[in-house]
């Protein structure tokens, strides 16, 4: 039986209910900018829910995202202020075995490739971003990669920081053997083949669709994981939107998030965690149940 790593859940969702300012399509990035001890103390709450990984708070802080709302020039305080929070909340533990990732997103939209970047631009944009995270980061995740482009731009970038690079793939709700650009999740498995990354895993999407296309990923001889969302759909939302746009799931308690996440492990994940919707509580459901089934 293997050791299984815990990741922490959603971010931003999370932040923005906690928050008392008004939603803006900036997300978690405009809550960094003005109440990073959210951030921090969320991160604290994840590690003591049982993360050992804890991911940056900079997925909506890129550069297209950023210039869209005239923020660019925030781009490194922004990096710098997220970096600090992490390393705050690890201190506030008092725990040595708790890793930062570093987060290289979707540049423009999640789950729309069709606004992406060129190969070229990505690189350019992923490279400015794992030189901002380097100084904190033990690791990077390539996160919510909707096409094949998008996720060998981002891993490039990635693995000439010298450091573990995971890629997580996002998959149609629909047609779980495709990624959110329509292309095989087969053919991305076998483009990242070539890619010197530790992990590769499916994120962002719903966890009955990474159910459906897990055997896909399960052949591979990397390690494998997944951390799904709580979303009805996100069919409506759109490049610039707010995250009003989208609905939290009913039928998604701790517990019966914990019981998908426990169905991977048992199908060989060893690397697990939580992404929109899925906050501490989940992931507390998710370390009592490897405990008490002997995976840490």
């Amino acid at each position: 039986m293997s050791i299984v790593t815990l990741l922490d859940g959603g971010m931003g969702q999370e932040l923005l209910r906690r928050s008392s300012r008004k939603v803006t399509p900036m997300w978690s990035a405009d809550i960094m900018l003005n109440e990073p001890i959210l951030v921090r103390d969320l991160h604290r709450e994840f590690i003591e829910s049982g993360a050992r990984v804890i991911t940056l708070n900079t997925y909506t802080a890129t550069p297209q995202r950023l210039k869209r709302e005239n923020e660019l020039g925030q781009l490194t305080n922004l990096h710098q202020q997220a970096m600090r929070a992490a390393q705050e909340a690890i201190e506030l533990t008092q725990r040595n075995d708790v890793l930062i990732a570093g987060c290289l997103p979707p540049l423009v939209a999640s789950y729309h490739p069709d606004v992406s970047l060129s190969f070229e631009d990505s690189l350019a944009n992923y490279r400015r971003l794992v030189t901002l995270q380097s100084p904190a980061s033990d690791l990077f995740i390539c996160e919510t990669m909707s096409s094949i482009t998008e996720a060998s731009a981002a891993c490039t970038a990635a693995i000439e920081s010298g450091k573990p690079v995971w890629v997580a793939l996002t998959v149609s709700d629909e047609h779980p053997r495709q990624l959110r650009s329509g292309e095989l999740l087969e053919d991305a498995l076998l483009v990242l083949d070539s890619f010197n990354v530790q992990a590769i895993l499916l994120n962002c999407s719903q966890p009955e669709a990474i159910s459906a296309c897990w055997s896909l990923l399960n052949t591979n001889q990397r390690k494998t994981g997944a951390y799904a969302n709580g979303f009805v759909s996100v069919d409506s939302l759109y490049p610039g939107d707010t995250v009003e746009e989208l609905e939290m799931r009913q039928d998604m308690s701790p517990q019966q998030y914990a019981e998908h996440a426990m169905s991977w492990v048992r199908n060989g994940a060893s690397i697990i965690g939580g992404c929109c919707e899925i906050g501490p509580l989940h992931i507390k459901a998710i370390y009592s149940a490897l405990c008490s089934e002997g995976y840490i």
